[in-house]
């Protein structure tokens, strides 16, 4: 699904969305395809973005079952291919759009990379490290601060992943054949 634009008839700008909104949402939309990758591949369906001034520099999705990697979220995959195309291990004016909440090894990842933000979709009350479990990131005495939005999209990213987990489920209730 596209953000929405304005159409045809004229709206008060007070109406329309926040112009980081709309670049949000559509950043967020590239995650969710990569999300749609992972799923497609029997991994839970994570995806990611990273972003530098308003351009899509790395994308990545959740690969840990099938390249038998416990550190192949999708965030680290992003991470790493966006510091393999600049040639940085350090990302600093870089955005990284995720379609969950980041669990404690990703959030430390992207504050070790300098990301300057971070946006997720859908919160993880389970590891998640932006709020749900620990907030990571709220910790003042740590030596880089990025900023977190969360909830953007956040019902398609938790839709997909109950989807999921219900497929998942539904299978293996099924009876051998």
């Amino acid at each position: 699904m596209k953000p929405r634009t304005a159409g045809p008839r004229s709206l008060n700008p007070e109406q329309l969305p926040a112009p980081g909104l709309v670049a949000d949402q559509g950043f967020m939309q590239l995650a969710l395809e990569q999300a749609r990758l992972a799923w497609a591949q029997g991994e839970v369906p994570v995806g990611a973005v990273v972003v530098k001034d308003g351009e899509v520099i790395a994308v990545g999705y959740n690969q840990p079952i099938g390249s038998h990697d416990p550190t192949a979220h999708a965030e680290i995959v992003a991470l790493r291919a966006a510091a393999d195309k600049l040639g940085n291990y350090r990302l600093p004016g870089c955005e990284l759009y995720v379609t969950l909440e980041p669990c404690i090894m990703c959030s430390g990842a992207m504050m070790h990379a300098r990301l300057a933000r971070v946006v997720y979709g859908a919160p993880d009350p389970k590891t998640g490290a932006c709020g749900s479990v620990l907030d990571l990131f709220g910790h003042a005495t740590l030596n880089h601060h990025t900023t977190v939005a969360g909830g953007i999209m956040a019902n398609e990213a938790g839709s997909m992943l109950k989807a999921f987990f219900a497929q998942r489920r539904a299978a293996a209730r099924m009876p051998p054949r």
